[in-house]
């Protein structure tokens, strides 16, 4: 391809969206009904405890062998339930789901100490992002305003936050895994989507009233801009100088959630990103979605075109309706419906959503992305 297509294919992908030849949305009481749906299995998929998610039940080994530790997957159970808090207080309209936030809320608080795993796992990480961000989400929502739930929250965010700080990586960001060595007390690796989800998290907590270390967001602000690369993707490891002749995974077509996830944390953290650059990543979501699509539900992750993983397609479903909420009120009108039928579409029968075979976490995460996303298309 020349620089003549390349520069076409840019000017193309940064003009307004237009809703010629495009199939009609779902209907505002299909999207309501997936929602309550979603909520019904959040309910009734809740553990004694509290949380959500658990060990049992994954077909997924990697070549026969179990790795994960036990603290693995205590990070994992409260990553996904700060999800489902946060998606049940933003979707949840009865006093049946205010009380299964209740008792989410107290094991996250009960739990505000996952530690690393080992030398190699850092999957703490994601506990700490959405541990926070649900306890952020509560602490803001009005159930909690006089609640005696609100000074446990109070006291917990602290230590999340904490957390978050004491395992940013040396070069300013997170990760799940540390591939590089030597292996050090404070990570190394760093991945650019972690990194913008928990840029996400911190500046929900900021403007709940939390004190958030500025410093820490602005080292990873500044990590995540530098993963940027010329063909508009996100890199998706966090280099020390980026590789700009990129192949597979850092590819526009193996970035697609990741685009969503690093704009949506730019902006919240008060970056402007132009709007050619935002209509940019959505028309590539969208019209390459077919590449999240392929990948969705296969066991072995990475092993679909351009790298793609099934984990990929929740995720950056809920990280674009981020994008989506700041973009023209005429344009959001064209974006959301096209959202909407990619959510719906994979809602199971019992009213769960899943991407990735991941134990008993994938529903419970990919429901709470779901919900997310979808509310916020219908604020329109």
């Amino acid at each position: 391809m020349n620089l003549a297509t390349v520069f076409v294919s840019l000017a193309v992908c940064a003009q307004p969206p237009s809703a010629v030849g495009e199939p009609s949305g779902p209907a505002a009481d299909d999207v309501r009904t997936a929602i309550t749906r979603g909520v019904d299995f959040l309910l009734k998929d809740q553990n004694a405890d509290g949380s959500w998610g658990g060990p049992q039940d994954s077909i997924t080994t990697w070549s026969g062998e179990v790795w994960a530790s036990a603290e693995t997957f205590r990070a994992w159970q409260v990553a996904t339930t700060g999800l489902c808090v946060a998606a049940l207080l933003e979707a949840g309209t009865s006093e049946e789901s205010g009380l299964a936030a209740d008792r989410a809320i107290k094991y996250l608080v009960d739990n505000a100490n996952v530690k690393r795993a080992n030398v190699w796992d850092t999957m703490n990480s994601w506990a700490y992002i959405y541990g926070l961000q649900g306890l952020a989400v509560a602490y803001g929502h009005p159930r909690y305003a006089e609640s005696p739930l609100r000074s446990e929250i109070a006291e917990a965010v602290p230590k999340y936050l904490d957390d978050l700080s004491r395992f940013q990586s040396l070069n300013g960001g997170w990760g799940y895994l540390e591939f590089d060595l030597p292996r050090t007390r404070r990570p190394q690796g760093a991945m650019s989507f972690t990194t913008a989800a928990a840029i996400v998290s911190m500046e929900f907590a900021k403007r709940q009233g939390f004190d958030v270390d500025q410093k820490v967001v602005d080292r990873a602000v500044r990590i995540v801009n530098r993963c940027r690369l010329p063909n508009g993707a996100y890199t998706y490891r966090v280099r020390n100088v980026p590789n700009l002749h990129s192949e597979y995974i850092d590819q526009v077509k193996g970035a697609l959630s990741r685009i969503q996830v690093c704009q949506s944390a730019l902006m919240l953290a008060g970056q402007e990103i132009p709007l050619e650059d935002r209509r940019f990543g959505l028309a590539h979501f969208f019209r390459d979605h077919k590449f999240l699509e392929i990948a969705m539900h296969r066991p072995v992750p990475h092993e679909a075109f351009y790298y793609n993983s099934g984990y990929f397609y929740m995720f950056g479903h809920y990280y674009a309706a981020l994008v989506i909420e700041r973009m023209p009120p005429e344009e959001r009108s064209l974006y959301w419906p096209k959202l909407q039928r990619e959510i719906l579409k994979v809602q199971q029968k019992d009213g769960s959503i899943w991407d990735y075979d991941m134990h008993r976490y994938d529903r419970p995460y990919g429901v709470a992305f779901g919900l997310m996303a979808l509310v916020r298309s219908l604020e329109e």
